[in-house]
Order: C-alpha cells, then sequence, then structure tokens
C-alpha cells in the first residue's frame, strides 16, 4: 500500500529554516546547515539519500516551497529532489493559485487548488500509478515546508515521519510544530552520521 511520509530536516529547536526565509534565500540566516547531510561524503547519509529517493513515487510541497525551488537561486541539473540518484518523480503543489509560469518546465508538476487533503489524494494517485509502472511499492513523500507537514499531521493525513535532525541551534525560523492535535509515534529506526541524526517513526 502507498504510504505517505512526510521527510524533512529540523535543526535541535525544532526550525525548518533560519531566519528570514524567502525566494532568494530558502533556507533562511543559517539554515543552510539544515541540509549538510543531504550534501555530505558519509556512506550512511548518503545511502539514507539514495533510499528516499528510490522510493518516491510522487512528492507534494506548498507553495512557498516551490516558489523558492522553481525561483532563480533554486533547483538546476545539479541539485533539487534526487539529483543524480534516481529518475524524478512526479510533484503536487498544494496552493491557493497556480504560478503564471514555471522555470523547471521539463519536470511533472500539478498545481491542487482545493485545499490540503485533495492534494494528497493526487499525489497518492501519481503514486500510485508509479508504483504500477515500476512494479515496486512507492510512497508519497512530503517535502514540506514545516506548515505543510504539520498540517497534515494534524489532520491525520501522514503515516511516516522521517526527521533528519541537524546538530544546530538557530535560535528562530520557521517551526516545524506550533501545536495541533496530539499524534502518537512509534520510533522505527535511527541512524547517527556524522553531519545529523536520522530518525524514522510511524504515526498512529
Amino acid at each position: 500500500m502507498t504510504r505517505i511520509i512526510a521527510d524533512i530536516s529540523v535543526s535541535l529547536d525544532g526550525f525548518v529554516t533560519g531566519p528570514d526565509p524567502g525566494p532568494d534565500n530558502g533556507l533562511g540566516v543559517g539554515g543552510e546547515a539544515l541540509h549538510t547531510w543531504a550534501f555530505s561524503d558519509d556512506p550512511d547519509d548518503r545511502q539514507i539519500l539514495r533510499e528516499a529517493t528510490a522510493r518516491s513515487g510522487a512528492v507534494l510541497l506548498g507553495r512557498r516551497l516551490f516558489d523558492v525551488v522553481d525561483g532563480p537561486y533554486g533547483w538546476d541539473d545539479t541539485s533539487g529532489y534526487g539529483a543524480g540518484e534516481v529518475g524524478k518523480p512526479a510533484f503536487v503543489v498544494v496552493t491557493s493559485s497556480p504560478p503564471e509560469s514555471v522555470r523547471l518546465a521539463d519536470l511533472d508538476w500539478t498545481f491542487v487548488t482545493s485545499g490540503l487533503a485533495d492534494a494528497v489524494a493526487a499525489v497518492r494517485e501519481r503514486a500510485v500509478a508509479a508504483s504500477a509502472r515500476s512494479g515496486k511499492e512507492l510512497d508519497v513523500v512530503l517535502m514540506g515546508g514545516g506548515a505543510v507537514i504539520a498540517s497534515a499531521l494534524d489532520a491525520g493525513l501522514v503515516d511516516g515521519l522521517t526527521l533528519h535532525l541537524a546538530p544546530v541551534v538557530l535560535g528562530a525560523g520557521t517551526p516545524l510544530f506550533t501545536g495541533g492535535a496530539p499524534r502518537t509515534l512509534v520510533r522505527r529506526s535511527v541512524t547517527p552520521t556524522s553531519t545529523a541524526t536520522h530518525l524514522t517513526y510511524d504515526v498512529l
């Protein structure tokens, strides 16, 4: 069965960006430290990244994150989701209004304007189709931003949570959790590396 996996990097004090994030500085001040692990040569980091991208049947993100990755300082041929790892999955963006144009036109983008639940249904449909084409079970990955993941958790739409805990205290920024419905987590794995502690949970 296709699972919905929220996957995000977070600081020790619970922020998924540093202060003042924006289209030209998506991770905010100091936020680059959150993703050091994704560019690391540590073999455990590389394996975690490879396995995560290989299981991705389709990916969901919010409009603010889309504006960053599709912006002038965003993804290119050498950086982006699963760059250098696997073929690129379909992407679904939950937004109040689609953009007038898309810079990364070679990627498969779908914009859903009718809310998070409909966006999750759309991205699940694409992941199921990708699973059928590949002959193996693939997941939906919620890559962020933090508000989308928190809202999906609150709504009970998430089956699994993967946190890449960076050894940094940012002091301010975009928090991952700001209250909301309580959720019980069951820890499935802990992988410490030279750059992060990778935690996986089932969400009950």
